[in-house]
């Protein structure tokens, strides 16, 4: 016998719509902080390349850069209780096998990224660097989404998380192709191109080491104490081979930014990549590389103002994260 509600009223109704669709609201805000992150990287890469071609040595630029965040972490370290508690749980962690050794090795990208910045800049200029390494980023990220190395685990490649890579590569030769070089200057981007998938890889396992500590500082300090470490012995090797550097370090001030900006963007993205997944935390990383570029070349005196084909190429780019981002809120609404 069926039974009768009618007795009850009406059955309460649930407010689920708002919670329904909190993880896209979630997912727009990493996004936007993907972005800003995208940002610092476009300014740094511009300072680390001043900075190298003042002191004579990309390496020496990339530990500057690196050193000097690691100075600021650990000092911020010595003032946190909670970030000494984190690196101790990174520590048990690594002994229980909850964190396996090769993720705590994502400084070592880090430090190829920065090391790239000093060699190739100079040569290949802001626009070309960008072309090779958001490249590698996009479609290095699509593979590790695949792969399931970021802490979010599997992301399958839908078709617009697949699409968002292509649009976003295709802009960016729009929006850099007045700036490219001669073959033989292009033979560097195989640099850059490689660092973008390092960096993909990085945001992946940088999630973990924060998954593990529970705190960005003690997650970014382990990135820069492995970058720094590498990059010390690779200056080390170049000066063995090549000689001390014949440059000077400069008066500007703002030439050693490069380690603040660092900390900012690798604390952002280990903060965000496991809840928008790799993938869409390297599309929110370009679209803000793109756009800083056009704000640096707007701004700086001497630069080329922005073409019809770079404002056009950076639209789509735009496109190209909006795509799988309004994809990600559907698919939680």
């Amino acid at each position: 016998m069926p039974q009768d509600l009618s007795l009850d009223g009406p059955a309460p109704v649930t407010p689920t719509a708002p919670h329904a669709t909190r993880p896209g609201r979630r997912a727009a805000a990493g996004v936007a902080l993907a972005v800003v992150g995208g940002a610092g990287i476009a300014v740094q890469s511009r300072v680390n390349g001043s900075l190298a071609e003042h002191v004579g040595s990309g390496y020496l630029a990339a530990v500057v850069s690196f050193g000097s965040g690691l100075i600021l972490l650990t000092l911020a370290l010595l003032v946190s209780r909670r970030s000494r508690a984190g690196m101790r749980r990174i520590s048990t962690a690594l002994r229980e096998g909850g964190l396996r050794p090769w993720q705590v090795l994502g400084g070592a990208a880090g430090a190829f990224f920065v090391a790239t910045q000093g060699l190739t800049v100079g040569a290949l200029g802001v626009a070309t660097f960008i072309v090779a390494f958001v490249t590698g980023q996009s479609l290095g990220s699509v593979v590790i989404d695949r792969l399931g190395l970021g802490p979010g685990g599997v992301r399958l490649v839908t078709f617009p998380r697949a699409i968002g890579p292509v649009l976003t590569v295709a802009a960016v030769a729009i929006a850099m192709s007045g700036d490219l070089g001669s073959p033989s200057v292009l033979a560097l981007a195989a640099l850059p191109l490689l660092a973008g998938v390092g960096s993909a890889w990085q945001q992946a396992v940088n999630g973990h080491v924060r998954a593990a500590a529970d705190d960005v500082l003690a997650a970014t300090l382990v990135n820069f104490v492995v970058g720094t470490a590498v990059l010390a012995a690779a200056l080390g090797v170049s000066v063995l081979a090549e000689g001390l550097p014949d440059g000077a370090f400069p008066a500007d001030p703002l030439l050693y930014t490069g380690g603040i900006i660092g900390i900012a963007f690798i604390a952002l993205s280990a903060t965000v990549v496991h809840r928008i997944g790799v993938l869409l935390l390297s599309l929110g990383m370009i679209a803000g590389q793109i756009v800083m570029a056009l704000v640096l070349d707007a701004v700086t005196p001497g630069a080329t103002p922005p073409g019809v084909a770079t404002y056009v190429g950076a639209a789509l780019t735009l496109v190209g994260v909006a795509v799988p981002l309004l994809a990600e809120r559907r698919r939680h609404a």
